[in-house]
């Protein structure tokens, strides 16, 4: 049997992907910086929260990665554990650089030292290129970072780059564009949007607030897209991909069709310069062709069905409650 060693086991693609893999049969170890504060609510929902090993370690802490390395010995890990949130990262822009890049590069080097017949799997993220001239966006795209956390995103990038070319590791980035579920914490504008809509629907005095939604993005379904990062590490070589649906919607359009399907109206809404950013993308999309040919990964397709998914779970997760 593999072993598959997770980071950001508890979020919302380290769910996914671990139920994925125990499909397939691995052993999966997923990480946690602290066993007291560990919310496994995500793998409880998807019923495999008895199915996942648990265990600590510091990924700033290079001894401690080590360490697990060396007691597991995993065929694949997949790096998933990020400050993710780019609004966050322009309020602790220190801590995101810090944690996203230096966590990447211990477990880099101690894949080096450990066990280099591993393969390595980091979640990158569109955001890394940022302010684009053409569209759409390919793994040669130059990157222009507009956020703390891209910034630190295409650092790490590089750095899988740099030891997959100086020192032969099976390393790749999966750079994925926005992706969403029922999993997504309701920081996420998506699942804020939904969640928000079923919880008040029939609230006369809420409100729906939001920043700018008149710019456009690429999404999908993170069931789908944890599928694309086994894949890669099924490859004959270690490349970068891609993985997007190769269209963008406005976010106006997301908040118009849940506020349809549950008939709210649309004063209701309200744009907040609150939560505008200081800096934002205006339209991003990815041309998802080489993680078709090479990967034989497809993506599901038009966003709105997906949307009809997400609204049906967040429905009955209510009506549960």
């Amino acid at each position: 049997m593999k072993v598959a060693l997770i980071t950001g086991v508890s979020g919302q693609d380290g769910a996914y992907l671990s139920k994925l893999l125990i499909s397939k049969g691995y052993i999966v170890i997923g990480l946690t910086r602290s066993n007291h504060y560990i919310n496994l609510d995500k793998l409880r929902y998807l019923n495999i929260d008895k199915r996942v090993t648990i265990d600590e370690c510091d990924l700033l802490d290079l001894s401690a990665v080590i360490n697990i390395i060396t007691k597991y010995e995993p065929d694949e890990i997949y790096n998933l554990a990020a400050q993710s949130s780019v609004g966050l990262s322009f309020k602790q822009p220190i801590g995101t650089i810090n944690f996203n890049i230096i966590s990447v590069l211990n477990l880099l080097e101690a894949i080096r030292i450990v066990k280099n017949n591993a393969r390595f799997y980091q979640a990158s993220s569109s955001e890394m290129y940022g302010k684009v001239n053409i569209l759409p966006i390919t793994i040669n795209t130059p990157m222009h970072p507009l956020s703390p956390y891209a910034i630190s995103k295409a650092s790490a990038n590089w750095t899988v780059v740099n030891y997959r070319e100086a020192y032969g590791l099976f390393a790749c980035n999966g750079v994925l564009f926005n992706h969403e579920s029922f999993l997504r914490t309701e920081s996420f504008f998506v699942k804020k949007v939904i969640s928000e809509c079923v919880k008040n629907k029939d609230n006369d005095k809420w409100i729906l607030s939001v920043g700018n939604i008149d710019i456009k993005r690429d999404f999908g379904y993170s069931p789908k897209y944890v599928e694309a990062m086994w894949l890669m590490l099924q490859h004959n070589t270690p490349e970068d991909f891609l993985i997007c649906s190769g269209t963008s919607i406005t976010l106006r359009s997301i908040i118009e069709y849940v506020f349809s399907k549950l008939n709210i109206s649309l004063e209701k809404l309200s744009i907040s310069s609150d939560l505008m950013r200081p800096t934002d993308i205006e339209d991003i999309y990815g041309d998802n062709t080489d993680a078709t040919v090479k990967l034989g990964w497809k993506n599901d397709g038009d966003f709105f069905n997906i949307l009809d998914i997400l609204i049906s779970e967040e429905i009955e997760y209510a009506r549960q409650k």
